[in-house]
């Protein structure tokens, strides 16, 4: 995973990609291809 000062720009590179919080911090998710996850805080 991983992690990011900026979530936007990685929640361009494909387009099933989610921006999710979860307890406080900022998650980039994509279930049909998890190599773009990425975290924030």
């Amino acid at each position: 995973m991983k992690v990011k000062s900026s979530l936007k720009s990685l929640k361009a590179r494909h387009r099933d990609c989610r921006v999710v919080r979860r307890k406080g911090r900022v998650y980039v998710i994509n279930k049909t291809d998890p190599r773009y996850k990425a975290k924030q805080g």
